[in-house]
């Protein structure tokens, strides 16, 4: 972790790691042979909450951040988490909110491979808006989506494929160990984000919670209009994935404040999804 606290950078890395693989492992499990289908036959709520994820997003953020006074390093941490998509820990939000469970895996997994595409893509037109000469490679941001996100996912579905009285077995155990491992995340993040959440001010506080809150609408707007579909698309259009945005400033060098921002994104990101979770949770019920 590029940054000094309380707790080790090595630690949090590690837990982040183990809860990234174990719960992307434990949805595996959860899907069915047949789950995709229907995403794939009625592609048009797919396709829509694509173009919020990766498209309106960004937009949004950048249309916020000229709108705030903000100090240009907490502006470029901002930004570089409304282009990094597909947090590996929202698709299990998503499906606890209401998603559908054929619906929002289908949409994570079409999130991390075209992240990869469009990271890029928008750095380089935000070379243009910042004057700036920032870059990275595509191969960078394909192996942290593969290890983090398709990997695991991966090898739980194949398991359940090939193996099923295995993966009957072990998603009894999996569940409970990413429960474990999300809440021992969660601790540690919030004493490891204390500091980055000062450091970034109550104008970057406000800045993400306003585009949070657009994505959220964005996403439930876009990916109806059957419930499922809605809930899945908003939770997905919200969650932004601080890993992919740590390798692109890793990899540029970026000013410590920049790093700070992206953590106190994650916080202020998450509380502001949480009533709306709750929310569409009434509603399924």
């Amino acid at each position: 972790m590029p940054i000094d606290g309380p707790v080790p950078g090595w630690l949090l890395s590690t837990v982040a790691v183990a809860t990234i693989f174990t719960v992307m492992f434990d949805l595996g499990l959860a899907i069915a042979p047949g789950d995709f289908r229907r995403a794939w036959e009625r592609p048009g709520p797919l396709l829509k909450s694509l173009f919020a994820i990766l498209i309106a997003v960004p937009a949004l953020a950048l249309v916020v951040v000229r709108a705030v006074d903000l100090a240009r390093p907490v502006e470029i941490g901002i930004v570089l988490m409304a282009i990094s998509p597909g947090a590996p820990v929202a698709l299990r939000r998503s499906l606890a909110a209401g998603g559908e469970r054929g619906f929002a895996p289908a949409l994570q997994i079409a999130v991390a491979i075209l992240a990869v595409f469009a990271i890029p893509l928008w750095i380089a037109g935000l070379d243009e808006v910042y004057g700036a000469s920032a870059a990275v490679d595509p191969r960078h941001l394909a192996r942290q989506v593969f290890i983090a996100q398709l990997l695991p996912l991966g090898l739980g579905i194949a398991l359940i494929r090939l193996r099923p009285a295995w993966a009957a077995a072990l998603a009894a155990y999996s569940g409970r160990m990413a429960t474990v491992l999300l809440l021992a995340l969660a601790g540690l993040a919030l004493v490891a984000v204390w500091k980055p959440v000062q450091d970034a001010g109550l104008h970057a506080a406000g800045a993400v919670v306003l585009i949070t809150a657009g994505a959220l609408a964005c996403g439930h707007l876009l990916g109806g209009p059957e419930p499922g579909t809605r809930t899945a698309a908003a939770v997905l259009t919200a969650a932004r994935n601080p890993g992919l945005a740590m390798v692109v400033a890793t990899v540029n060098h970026a000013q410590p404040l920049v790093i700070a921002t992206i953590l106190a994104y994650l916080l202020f990101a998450a509380l502001t999804v949480l009533p709306y979770v709750f929310w569409r949770r009434r509603q399924k019920r």
